[in-house]
């Protein structure tokens, strides 16, 4: 019997190590990897054009900043316009807000004179339900796309380009992606590639949605929309 516990012995310690080194090996944080999304395309028609988005997808991943309060999504895309039934007319000054009296159903959208406008945005909020927005926003675009110049005071992401975005909780901002005029009719292209958006202050939940505008001017006056998947940014 005693042989046999001290045969037994080394076994329970070895048993005992390796529980304790298993416990600190799950004690070990690890390093949060990027989650990547594809998200599905789509497609609106109006009177004389239609929206095509493609290829869209999202990757998701901490703040760049390094803090708890923020992370970052790196989004891509293609919208293509194809408008063969839009008036011909150049692009003049920014005439600013026409209003509802000048052109009913405008929302007092502003405009250049161009045979059409294309805008291609996210849309990014902080513990606001996205998703929503294409039906509660639908009345309201006329404030959304209010340019004061090439921007307009609206952020711009661009073609690979880097966005801080502060968000506060319910607060909802718009990421410029691009925007084109169109003075002919034709097909118009948007393409982006990992477009980095940084998202910070927002200690909730925070979404966005891609969103593609377009407006033709001329008595035939439309205004249609192509809404994006929401997507979570963490």
């Amino acid at each position: 019997m005693i042989v046999t516990a001290h045969l037994r012995t080394p076994w329970r310690l070895a048993l005992v190590g390796i529980a304790a080194a298993a416990a600190f090996l799950t004690a070990v944080p690890t390093a949060h990897a990027d989650s990547f999304q594809r998200l599905p395309g789509g497609k609106a028609v109006g009177e004389g054009l239609t929206i095509y988005r493609s290829k869209e997808s999202v990757r998701v991943g901490p703040s760049m900043a390094a803090n708890s309060m923020g992370r970052s999504a790196w989004v891509s895309g293609n919208v293509r316009v194809v408008a063969p039934g839009i008036d011909t007319s150049d692009a003049g000054p920014n005439n600013g807000p026409r209003g509802e009296d000048a052109m009913p159903g405008s929302n007092g959208t502003s405009t250049t004179g161009a045979g059409g406008t294309t805008t291609v945005v996210y849309v990014v909020g902080c513990q606001v339900s996205i998703g929503q927005l294409d039906a509660g926003l639908r009345l309201g675009l006329g404030g959304l796309f209010d340019f004061t110049g090439e921007t307009g005071g609206i952020p711009l992401l661009g073609v690979g380009g880097n966005l801080n975005l502060p968000l506060s909780p319910g607060e909802v901002k718009y990421a410029l992606v691009d925007r084109k005029q169109m003075t002919k009719p034709g097909t118009y292209y948007f393409n982006w590639r990992n477009a980095q958006m940084d998202i910070q202050g927002c200690g909730g939940y925070a979404q966005a949605r891609s969103l593609a505008v377009v407006e033709t001017t001329g008595n035939n006056h439309q205004k249609i929309q192509l809404w994006g998947k929401p997507f979570t940014i963490g």
